[in-house]
């Protein structure tokens, strides 16, 4: 029976005869393990491992000749290419460690390597790489690299080129960029975790006009350099691969181990929020299991015993890997292979068309490694169809604190039965373009995916592939096999050979696979042809596919917005997808982008039979615009009235009262009296109770008590909880500050509550702030540090955190420093001082900097700046107080008239803005009563209230809570606006303040108002 595994068939190795190679001038960073803790030899752990009947496990390498292997792929010669980080601590990857790329080969051909390379040792964190036309993609430093190897010879010909930056390699730790792997349409694919939101992009590109991405799925166009986020959601994806029909499928931790991925969708996350906080619903795993019980907490199953045993072996999983290779036996073809962390094994999942996708039903668990420090990474098959996988070989893992044992690593290679031999010399990249076109036809998919990317390569290198181009043509249109024609279809899309006659093939083709792929395609090289405009239409309402339905709804955006519109209406009404697992979501993810700019095509649709959930979105997204759009929830309203089922009526009914959480009172519809008597009458106990909660709201208003209830309700949405917050502190009932202390961890309140907390003068507030600083989202901190700098004790604490490193000194503003500096403490002043800097230049100092900028921002300088990045740059650091060619604000003076000409006039009033100050602009110190320090300009005063105008916002303050005011010499505008920009963001900011027309912003970073 497959459950009785035997012991592996073994080839031991003497280890000695691996030392020779690990001779090199290479020091790996120190072992931080606890003394006496050490992994077995490799000869042990090997002995330890059963696989299946039949299989066969060899030590193809082992430590001192690889170590901490994160990551490893196949060349077109079958050497296998390992990157080793040494710099991955345990819960993050530090600077000043070095990691390195190794190429192992295996002369003989007998599963055991017999010569070792170091391509590249000047690494850091590095966690992935990939083969690219003449050279190498990597994952390094928070960047994409290009290491350009064009003659082959294992040499770098010159330093990595950066592709894309912006990945996040600091607060993410061990959810840090990883794993790439190139797509069937061309494109790279990789994957990031969600303990930080990253901000890619060509380094041409300035980060305000990139797409962000916080954990999800993520690729990138080489030729195009073009990235885009694919996916959103869940925890930590390690695992990446795509099946014979070229649906692309992942591995993850804790809230689910298998997803499909969806171009365009929004998976559950582990905690946080996904980007678009109207989504309402987001989509869950694929898979009809867990390898865990996940009735317990996820912590409960590290062990990987008892019942999580039984069921996989725990939550965490690594190196994604469906097996296409031709050495197992044709049962495992097909199936989702990941390592299972804490089950020392392999878990493999079925993937089972089901609906509108795919569901995986869990498969017998497969490789045991009966070792407590087998810590299995990425799994990959290759050109034998053998399959390899590297174990880290740590006792620990990210979430363990017994130190880190650098120097161990071993690569483990599965077979079956005898594998055949590899011929001596094996080189797919010296075969012939008909013997790269045959390889399309092996029934090893590496040597497809190889001999795709070969011909790119060549086609790169100017070399003549017209005859390839024409064979695969042919074998797309001719071949019987839907796989064949796919794989030909993959490789002309990857070197760009689609037109429009392959799309009206693809679009009209019986296969479902092939339509898909004609959709794709269409949105990538043809979105704005209006030739398929009929045919969309009629897969919209006809196709019997729900895997084409759900693919069209995936490229919609790609579409013009009538045809959009179009499509997604008819397919909110294919009742044969009502209990489909994705297509519900999905349709609501591409409709909701919609709804603010023409609400009432939506309200319209009210009326029609839809999918599930659909009236309740769109009831919900149309009422979270009832502020500045009523007209529109009039109509709405109107549609309910409209609605004779109850079933229909109580999900219009909850969208509304979901948009209303929160909410004390709201303005009343103008046609809601009439429709609320109606549903007061109603046979139904569920709407009768939504209409009387709508009509409170839309009447005396919600009691206090029904907002604590949504405040700490995990269900509600974020939004909702925050207003309710924000109500609270409002109203100050005696409860508040244990209420908002209970919610301050809770990622879905922290901003509402970081802000509500500054009405108390409690320094165990400021210790729970600064204690928990570091478990704050990156965008929440500056929340953070504006309540710890609003009180003296606060700021104390504040200051102390920042030298004991647990706040970054960097965190800290020029505004936030002023604001600290305004306390007037001498202790807060000269803490400031040391740990941050002086908040003062001298007019020594300021004049010794103007004189540096004005010696850089010369007239050739200036004349060469990127004037609509220089306005983005002003949008983000001047616009909240200045105005310029009528946009911005005048809490400053105006500066279309000003003498902008004059760089030394820019350059004294940026670097030293305190020098002249007209009393219009001068800045003043509120000390309120209650302990609280303001800084800003003093406005209007109607002897009850008084307008401070602080850097961020206006607030009206009760004069009788004013302790005392201060006035100040200073400007409202802080020191140091230059800090953090680099020299090429001041010339394009200075360049853009001297111009003398306004000029749009960068494609991308918004509309002019």
């Amino acid at each position: 029976m497959y459950h009785r595994l035997c012991l592996t068939i073994v080839s031991l190795i003497p280890l000695c005869g691996f030392d020779v190679f690990a001779e090199d001038a290479f020091v790996p960073a120190p072992d931080t393990q606890k003394a006496g803790e050490h992994p077995p030899t490799p000869a042990e752990s090997l002995a330890k491992i059963t696989v299946p009947e039949g299989f066969h496990v060899t030590l193809f390498a082992a430590e001192p000749d690889v170590r901490q292997p994160i990551d490893m792929k196949f060349d077109a010669r079958g050497r296998l290419w390992v990157a080793e980080s040494y710099s991955y601590d345990g819960h993050h990857f530090v600077e000043g460690v070095d990691d390195r790329i190794l190429i192992l080969e295996d002369l003989d051909r007998d599963g055991r390597f017999d010569k070792r390379t170091v391509f590249w040792d000047k690494a850091n964190r590095l966690t992935s790489l990939e083969f690219a036309p003449g050279g190498l993609f990597v994952l390094n430093a928070g960047e994409l690299q290009y290491l350009p190897d064009r003659n082959g010879d294992d040499i770098l010909d010159g330093p990595p080129v950066t592709l894309l930056d912006g990945f996040d390699t600091y607060e993410i730790g061990h959810n840090i960029v990883s794993g790439m792997i190139w797509g069937p349409d061309g494109w790279l694919y990789g994957r990031h975790g969600i303990k930080a939101t990253s901000r890619p992009g060509p380094p041409e590109i300035p980060p305000a006009e990139r797409e962000p991405i916080n954990v999800g799925i993520w690729r990138f166009h080489p030729g195009k350099r073009k990235f885009e986020p694919v996916c959103h959601g869940t925890t930590n994806p390690w695992g990446l691969d795509y099946n014979e029909h070229g649906e692309f499928f992942f591995t993850n931790n804790v809230i689910g181990h298998l997803w499909h991925i969806i171009p365009g969708a929004h998976y559950k996350r582990m905690y946080g929020e996904d980007f678009n906080p109207h989504l309402y619903d987001l989509i869950d795993q694929h898979a009809d299991h867990y390898h865990w019980d996940h009735s317990q907490n996820w912590t409960d199953s590290r062990e990987g015993v008892g019942v999580h045993g039984e069921l996989g072996g725990g939550h965490s999983h690594c190196g994604g890997m469906i097996y296409l290779g031709d050495n197992f036996p044709e049962e495992y073809r097909g199936r989702m292979f990941m390592c299972n962390t804490h089950g020392r094994r392999f878990n493999q999942d079925a993937l089972v068309r089901e609906g509108s996708g795919y569901v995986g039903k869990h498969a017998p668990d497969f490789f045991f490694a009966n070792d407590p420090w087998f810590r299995g990474v990425s799994l990959l098959y290759g050109p034998d169809g053998t399959v390899f996988v590297s174990d880290w070989s740590d006792f620990g893992e990210c979430h363990d604190h017994d130190g880190i044992h650098r120097s161990s690593g071993r690569i483990y290679r599965v077979s079956y039965g005898q594998p055949e031999k590899l011929p001596a010399g094996f080189d797919l990249g010296r075969a012939s373009l008909d013997e790269l076109v045959a390889a399309h036809s092996s029934p090893n998919e590496w040597r497809v995916r190889t001999a795709r990317r070969l011909l790119l390569q060549r086609q790169l290198e100017g070399h003549d592939i017209e005859p390839a181009i024409r064979r695969l043509s042919l074998q797309l249109i001719e071949e019987t096999d839907v796989v064949s024609s796919l794989r030909a279809l993959f490789s002309l899309a990857t070197l760009g050979r689609i037109d429009l006659p392959v799309l009206e093939h693809l679009l009209t083709h019986p296969d479902e696979h092939l339509r898909v792929w004609g959709l794709r395609l269409l949105a990538e090289h043809a979105p704005e042809s209006r030739v398929f405009d009929d045919w969309l239409m009629t897969l919209a309402t006809d196709d019997p596919s729900a895997l084409v339905r759900l693919h069209l709804v995936s490229i919609s955006p790609a579409l013009p917005d009538d045809l959009q519109w179009s499509v997604l209406r008819a397919l909110a009404q294919r009742s044969e997808d009502r209990g489909d697992h994705n297509l519900p979501l999905m349709i609501w993810y591409r409709m909701e982008p919609l709804i603010p700019e023409n609400p009432a095509r939506a309200v319209i649709l009210l009326d029609k039979e839809i999918l599930p959930g659909l009236h309740r979105h769109i009831a919900r997204r149309v009422t979270s615009e009832l502020d500045s759009n009523p007209a529109a929830v009039h109509q709405l309203v109107g549609a309910l009235g409209r609605q004779r089922d109850p079933g229909t009526q109580a999900e219009i009914l909850t969208g509304m009262a979901q948009a209303l959480r929160g909410w004390r009172k709201a303005p009343q519809p103008q046609s809601w009296p009439q429709v609320a008597a109606a549903l007061a009458a109603s046979d139904s106990e569920t709407v009768r109770g939504l209409a009387q909660e709508l009509s409170l709201v839309f009447g005396d208003g919600r009691a206090l008590d029904e907002l604590r209830k949504v405040a700490a309700d995990g269900n509600e949405s974020p939004e909702s909880r925050r207003r309710a917050v924000a109500l609270l502190s409002q109203s100050a009932p005696p409860d508040l500050k244990d209420l908002l202390l209970k919610l301050l961890p809770d990622r879905a309140t922290t901003p509402a509550v970081l802000e509500a907390l500054t009405a108390f003068d409690d320094p165990n507030i400021a210790h729970q702030i600064a204690g928990r600083y570091r478990s704050f989202l990156p965008e929440h901190r500056p929340i953070a540090v504006d309540t710890l700098a609003a009180r003296v004790e606060y700021a104390r604490i504040l200051l102390t955190a920042v030298a004991e490193g647990k706040i970054p000194r960097e965190d800290i503003t020029p505004d936030q420093a002023r604001q600290l500096d305004s306390l007037g403490n001498a202790e807060i002043a000269a803490q400031l001082t040391k740990v941050w800097g002086s908040v003062r230049q001298t007019s020594a100092e300021k004049q010794a900097l103007i004189a540096e900028w004005k010696a850089l921002l010369t007239e050739s300088r200036l004349a060469a700046a990127d004037l609509s990045h220089g306005r983005l740059l002003y949008q983000k650091a001047c616009a909240n107080c200045h105005a310029l060619y009528g946009q911005g604000s005048k809490i400053g003076p105006d500066l279309t008239g000003s003498n902008r000409d004059n760089l030394d006039y820019l350059l004294g009033n940026i670097i030293d803005p305190s020098s002249v100050v007209p009393q219009t602009f001068r800045m003043s110190v509120i000390a309120l009563k209650d302990g609280r320090v303001l800084t800003g300009v003093v406005g209007r005063d109607d002897g009850t209230t008084l307008d401070v105008q602080t850097v961020k916002e206006k607030i009206t303050i009760r004069k009788d809570e004013i302790e005392e005011i201060k006035a100040s010499e200073l400007s409202l505008m802080p020191d140091g606006l230059f800090r953090d920009l680099t020299d090429d963001d001041v010339r394009d900011l200075i360049g853009y303040l001297q111009s003398r027309r306004q000029v749009p912003l960068p494609p991308g970073a918004g509309q002019d108002e």
